[in-house]
């Protein structure tokens, strides 16, 4: 047999099976996806526990108006605090995700965004990114009392100034599961995925 006919014969037998194994793992694929749970923001195992009353901070935002973080509030709502920085590359992606939730959520919700350091570089993040429909407050204290360490970082407190939800936020599933865990009255989705849905 001519050496050149073994040889396309053999690269076609490799490419055939080449694609069957590439076929077996996209139904493996398929399958792993099936059984992966939703995944809610991450919790980290220190801070502020959910359920305890959440601190009560004073502060004002980039244009000087008092803005009341924690405590009781007679309008009834619930306040969404997203730590946020100029230099987070994560932070600059679900700006859009907190604009859209700032919309969809207005019913119920208020965003507060968090940040600190120069107040210049601050007012250009604000001014870049068309953050002008939030309250912007810059407080290192502020951070420390809800004792954040990463970013982007979310704190959902209610109307009775109690921490309903909090965690590390990468993306718009992440952020929405802060507002189902709080529905759920539950301090995150994945305990309420081990716990199992009550009866």
């Amino acid at each position: 047999m001519n050496p050149l006919v073994l040889s396309n014969l053999v690269l076609w037998a490799v490419v055939i099976g080449l694609s069957l194994v590439v076929l077996a793992l996209v139904r493996q694929l398929g399958v792993l996806h099936e059984r992966i749970s939703p995944v809610g923001a991450l919790m980290l195992a220190k801070g502020l526990k959910i359920g305890e009353l959440a601190p009560s901070v004073a502060v004002t935002d980039l244009t000087g108006r008092p803005v009341p973080i924690g405590g009781t509030r007679a309008d009834g709502r619930t306040q969404l605090l997203m730590f946020v920085s100029p230099t987070c590359p994560v932070c600059k992606v679900l700006l859009p995700v907190l604009k859209s939730s700032r919309r969809s959520e207005q019913s119920w919700l208020d965003i507060v965004l968090a940040s600190d350091g120069d107040l210049g570089e601050q007012s250009a993040f604000v001014r870049e990114h068309g953050l002008d429909m939030f309250p912007y407050v810059l407080s290192a204290p502020l951070g420390v009392s809800y004792q954040v360490s990463r970013l982007p970082y979310a704190v959902l407190i209610d109307d009775q100034g109690v921490l309903r939800a909090r965690g590390l936020i990468n993306s718009r599933e992440h952020l929405e599961s802060l507002f189902e865990a709080k529905r759920l009255g539950v301090a995150s989705l994945q305990d309420y995925l081990e716990s199992g849905p009550s009866a």
